[in-house]
């Protein structure tokens, strides 16, 4: 089941393309689960927070060309299962916070 995210259910997804490589990815989950207890297997994370889990798929898509400049895209995908949609809001704006690069 998927759900809107103002929806109140226990089960919630989400996928989205970040701008960096799965390695850079898998460095920072830690970080941006707030050390939750994780397991890896190959493109995939279950992170157990509480009552909730949430599995993270990732795969490494082909890079995002403007005239020379090429970037990196991953294409996530986040499922939540276990808690309402506030937790999920909660878990993804921190998630969010955290894997933020800004330049300068």
């Amino acid at each position: 089941m998927t759900a809107d995210a103002d929806t109140d259910t226990d089960e919630f997804a989400l996928q989205r393309e970040m701008g960096c490589t799965r390695e850079e990815f898998i460095r920072w989950l830690p970080g941006a689960t707030r050390h939750a207890h994780m397991r890896m297997n190959a493109d995939k994370a279950m992170v157990h927070i509480g009552e909730a889990t949430v599995e993270i798929s990732f795969t490494q898509a082909p890079p995002r060309k403007i005239a020379l400049v090429s970037m990196p895209v991953l294409t996530v995908s986040f499922r939540f299962s276990g808690a309402g949609a506030s937790a999920y809001r909660e878990f993804i704006a921190y998630f969010d916070l955290y894997t933020k690069r800004g330049g300068g």
